[in-house]
């Protein structure tokens, strides 16, 4: 099994994208639970919704769906498109280069820390679906970061478990 890993085929490829889709998915249920509670710690003005609610209400209003939902659907929406993102973004994680020297956990704590940068100061205000991170408080771009941080160790790990149980010997590939 440790060869397949190894190679480059498609079939690779794919099965490696799944199970950092996998783990991206699973990763974000800590990230979550750690954005909630470190919201609850801010400072009341400072208590407005998370960003994957902004977002979600953004999009939805942007396609013409945000009056049509209720409370419970606007819930729901979040946490799929927020656990989708995750997923996702879990499995771009596989094909960024890591080596022994740099377990899984640094990794990915490095990877999540990357994707909010590059998510909260580029992609989502290019896309207008959020302000950029330069406009938000110092305390939430910190729950977010941390978060994201919290998010990447738990991808991390996970990828390195699930491709170890495979047989990856090096996870060089990983």
């Amino acid at each position: 099994m440790a060869s397949f890993f190894r190679t480059k085929t498609p079939e690779h490829l794919l099965v490696k994208a799944a199970i950092g889709m996998i783990a991206g998915m699973v990763a974000t249920g800590p990230m979550t639970v750690a954005m909630i509670l470190w919201h609850r710690r801010l400072p009341s003005h400072e208590k407005y919704p998370l960003p994957p609610r902004e977002i979600t209400e953004h999009l939805s209003d942007r396609i013409g769906i945000g009056d049509q939902m209720n409370e419970p659907e606007k819930a729901a929406a979040t946490l799929l498109a927020h656990f989708g993102y995750g997923s996702a973004a879990g499995g771009l994680y596989t094909f960024f280069p890591i080596t022994k020297e740099t377990p899984g956990l640094a990794s990915g704590a490095l990877f999540g820390l990357l994707l909010w940068a590059g998510s909260y100061f580029g992609l989502l205000p290019a896309t207008g679906l959020l302000s950029s991170a330069k406009e938000h408080p110092a305390r939430r771009n910190l729950l977010m970061a941390g978060a994201h941080a919290v998010w990447g160790l738990a991808l991390g790990g996970l990828v390195r478990l699930f491709f170890e149980e495979a047989g990856e010997d090096e996870c060089r590939t990983v």
